[in-house]
């Protein structure tokens, strides 16, 4: 048994950042599999306190090392219900922040921590020395634990079999979550859980718009708001209706004043640009707005390349995350692509333009059918050229101007020249005189990059100089 170390622990930690020099081991991130899971079990099938070890242990890892992580935490009591173990998992963030030497970032399958060479200069040589005081912070921060049991995987064989395992157990959560619409309830869920990375992040899940991070449906909202009224996980009455589309309730946006400090005094749930929902950092993806082709695209954190306006994802997540409200830029769980009230204020699929193929793959059941191959990914395009071209021939309605689903409103124009210079005019006109005026829609598209709405209006532009 590892000798009992003592750690600083307490929540003035919780957003404390490892740097690289700093860094003892990284485990997960963006360059190894790493996983957290909590399972609800029976008094008789929990062990408590007992931490179990399967690959290599922490004092054997070489400094610097980049390692694959996962960690499985078996719960029991009898308060303890299914829909509360996502909010048991959802926790590690701040208790294990909570660790001085110690970082936590993101959830599920894309947890990111970091060991920090603190914890190597206090002793720490095992798993079991960080996670056994762990368990004691569980049962003190939810007296409704009564057991606690911690596994954790450093094998890489292990950490891969686990997490296909684990991804089992998500998918269940979530697809049970998808049954359920916010006209079908009368209560929301806020929760406000990663506050100590994103102070005025005021998290507003609903059936229809779960968690930024992907960890919390509203089922689990609901349970762990039961059992713990005064946690992170609170209820919000769906009262006020301000804008049905948008999603902007008076109950939220008070949530939200109250909860932001002030920072904040609006916030809508289907929308991306009038008063947005605001992202704290543990997202699962990044929305971001392209007004070169009045498109939205979509990037993962499993996606390393650059997205056709230039930038990577993590780059977009430092500008969107903090708690911020950013018109252009918007956190997203992956559950909320199949929500029929998906961004349905700014149009909805019909307004998303790129996003990486497989994330499109993986959502493919939440995209409407007309709209599927209209969705570029990097296979198709690298860039903002590129990207106007697929989207010209593709005939995606960014082109000719939005009609949104819900209301058949037309909420885009489509594309306009803001000013027509020389140039654009020296090119058509030549395309005129080699055509001699017989256009072919599809070839003078493909040619000018332009759409037909566009040449009209050079054509305009041009009847007014008197050329044509």
């Amino acid at each position: 048994m590892a000798e009992e170390i003592q750690l600083d622990i307490s929540p003035m930690y919780e957003g404390e950042r490892i740097r690289k020099d700093d860094l003892w081991v990284e485990l997960g991130g963006p360059k190894a599999d790493g996983f957290e899971l909590s399972l609800a079990a029976s008094m008789d099938e929990v062990e408590d306190g007992k931490v179990t070890i399967v690959g290599p242990d922490l004092g054997t890892v070489p400094e610097g090392s980049t390692v694959p992580f996962g960690m499985v935490f078996k719960v029991a009591g009898p308060l303890i219900e299914k829909d509360l173990e996502s909010i048991i998992e959802r926790r590690n963030h701040a208790l294990l922040s909570a660790i001085s030497g110690f970082m936590h970032l993101n959830q599920r399958y894309d947890i990111w921590m970091r060991v920090g060479k603190g914890l190597k200069k206090k002793g720490v040589t095992s798993w079991e020395q960080i996670f056994k005081p762990v368990t004691v912070l569980y049962k003190n921060e939810m007296p409704f634990i009564e057991k606690m049991e911690v596994t954790v995987y450093t094998d890489p064989a292990a950490v891969k079999e686990e997490l296909a395992k684990a991804r089992e157990v998500y998918k269940v959560r979530d697809d049970r979550a998808k049954g359920l619409h916010d006209d079908d309830v009368e209560v929301f869920y806020g929760c406000t859980l990663c506050q100590a990375f994103a102070p005025t992040s005021a998290c507003c899940v609903t059936p229809d718009r779960p968690s930024l991070c992907g960890a919390i449906s509203w089922f689990d909202g609901r349970a762990a708001a039961k059992v713990d009224p005064e946690g992170p996980q609170f209820a919000i009455p769906k009262e006020g209706l301000i804008d049905e589309i948008a999603g902007e309730y008076e109950s939220i946006n008070s949530m939200a004043e109250q909860r932001s400090g002030g920072e904040y005094s609006r916030m809508a749930l289907y929308t991306f640009f009038d008063a947005p929902h605001t992202s704290c950092g543990c997202f699962e993806t990044v929305g971001f707005y392209m007004p070169e082709v009045d498109g939205i695209g979509i990037v993962d954190r499993d996606f390393k390349g650059a997205t056709p306006n230039g930038l990577p994802f993590s780059t977009m997540a430092g500008q969107t995350g903090g708690g911020k409200q950013i018109v252009g830029f918007l956190g997203m769980g992956i559950l909320y692509y199949f929500s029929t009230k998906f961004l349905q204020a700014d149009g909805g699929w019909r307004r998303i333009v790129w996003m990486p193929k497989a994330l499109k793959e993986r959502v493919k059941e939440g995209i409407s059918e007309e709209m599927f191959a209209k969705i570029a990914t990097e296979e198709d395009v690298s860039d903002l050229d590129g990207l106007k071209k697929f989207l010209l021939k593709a005939g995606h309605p960014v082109v000719d101007g939005v009609v949104r689903t819900v209301d058949s409103k037309k909420i885009t124009e489509g594309w306009k020249f803001e000013d027509i210079d020389d140039d654009i005019k020296e090119k058509v006109i030549a395309y005129i005189e080699k055509t001699g005026g017989d256009i072919d829609t599809e070839k003078m598209i493909e040619e000018l990059v332009m759409s037909e709405g566009q040449f009209m209006q050079v054509i305009e532009a041009l009847q007014e100089d008197g050329v044509l």
